[in-house]
């Protein structure tokens, strides 16, 4: 008898999941709760929301669904692992308990001084006056991060007292996200990249490294987003860095969460900065990224099946094989995206692309793809390089046909700068 396995989620990183274990000789029949219109395509939707954790225990248990894969941090931090497991279902994800490591930006910090993990320094505040007082003394450039989830759109970069000002009271005062503590740290400066690794325990197993672009336009101007497009293979960052940051970073931090009692078990994303001063992190995840996940999962030429229920089940893991080649993604979205934006947009030519593409924001109406999200898919190209896999990506972006999407054309940039 073949697997059968439910994905939780409804965005490209899920589209991403659904597609790796589509390739697992293991794998018999894929649903995905709740899912989008792409993701139909390979999987079975089911109209469950990400966070209804008792219709989802109730589903993988109707179904005889032999092993959960959670996509998104919102179903982890509300416990849906816990309850599962309490079940006695196979899943994949980590606790709630560990779900503090990207939950709560505080719980991070606090780890990471009380462990000695490289990171930058920060004081916390739940009150306006003093968080403001806080900025003016230490001035700016300087980090300003909601401690909470908030989408990927929490943190803004302030280049100016005025900015940081702005923010503290979208967050503080306003409270946009919530009600909720600020941390404010100090700016490093260096090339950004994210560092994914498989973890169970002490155990850590890394991912190939990707960049995202977080913002909206060409050379990064415009607003933070969830990500803009990423890609892999890049050059400045070292095999030597990469041993830096798992000496340093990700095993040290494993080790952490087993000594204060809540272990990983699941993916832990490691947003980090190659500093003058050694690799710092920037922030942690308690899942896959997205959009990496996208151009990373590509390149995984094992089972996935197999890491997915050694990690749920304590069973012995082995090292994965990846694939050497390089992989690009570009992201569509709708204009207006971050801000406001309209949905509904017929999307078409995508039968023509020859590259995977992933979908975000999708859906459909009166049989036709329509946009019905703020980033709507990701186009992502593989090649034997880094510049074939850009070249690939631009020319199959252009055939994809909508009246409301914009694209950036400069992803990977860093990676082409002489």
């Amino acid at each position: 008898m073949g697997k059968r396995v439910l994905v939780v989620g409804s965005g490209g990183r899920e589209h991403a999941i659904v597609d790796a274990l589509s390739r697992s000789p293991q794998v018999e029949k894929i649903y995905c709760a709740p899912g989008n219109a792409g993701i139909a395509a390979q999987a079975e939707c089911v109209a469950i929301k990400d966070t209804e954790v008792e219709q989802l225990k109730q589903f993988a248990v109707e179904q005889a669904i032999d092993l959960t894969v959670v996509g998104p941090e919102a179903a982890l931090a509300v416990g849906v692992v816990d309850a599962f497991r309490k079940a006695g279902l196979k899943i994949f994800g980590h606790t709630q308990s560990a779900t503090r490591i990207e939950s709560s930006k505080e719980f991070a910090k606090q780890l990471m001084v009380k462990y000695d993990i490289p990171t930058a320094a920060y004081e916390a505040f739940d009150n306006y006056e003093a968080a403001r007082a806080y900025v003016e003394s230490k001035g700016a450039p300087i980090v300003l991060k909601y401690d909470g989830l908030a989408a990927g759109k929490g943190v803004v970069v302030a280049m100016s007292i005025e900015e940081a000002d702005a923010a503290l009271r979208d967050m503080l005062l306003d409270e946009s996200f919530g009600k909720g503590r600020v941390v404010v740290e100090d700016f490093l400066t260096g090339p950004e990249f994210s560092l994914m690794c498989f973890v169970r325990g002490e155990e850590v197993l890394p991912m190939p490294v990707a960049q995202d672009h977080k913002r909206a336009f060409d050379g990064d101007k415009g607003p933070n987003t969830g990500g803009m497009g990423a890609y892999t293979r890049m050059p400045f960052i070292t095999d030597d860095d990469i041993a830096e940051a798992m000496e340093r970073v990700m095993l040290p931090t494993a080790k952490a969460m087993v000594a204060e009692g809540c272990p990983l078990s699941g993916v832990l994303y490691g947003g980090l900065m190659k500093t003058p001063d050694g690799v710092k992190v920037i922030e942690f995840n308690a899942r896959f990224g997205d959009p990496e996940t996208e151009v990373v999962l590509p390149l995984f030429d094992s089972d996935i099946y197999d890491t997915f229920v050694a990690i749920a089940t304590n069973e012995p893991l082995t090292e994965p094989v990846w694939s050497s080649d390089a992989t690009l993604g570009v992201v569509l979205a709708s204009k207006g995206y971050p801000g406001h934006y309209e949905k509904g947009f017929p999307i078409r030519g995508i039968e023509h692309l020859s590259t995977k593409v992933y979908h975000m924001g999708t859906a459909r109406k009166e049989d036709q793809l329509v946009t019905a999200g703020g980033r709507v898919m990701i186009v992502v190209a593989r090649a034997a390089s880094l510049a074939e896999a850009h070249a690939l990506a631009t020319a199959e972006t252009e055939k994809v046909e909508c009246d409301n999407l914009f694209h950036r054309s400069d992803i990977g940039y860093q990676a082409f700068k002489k």
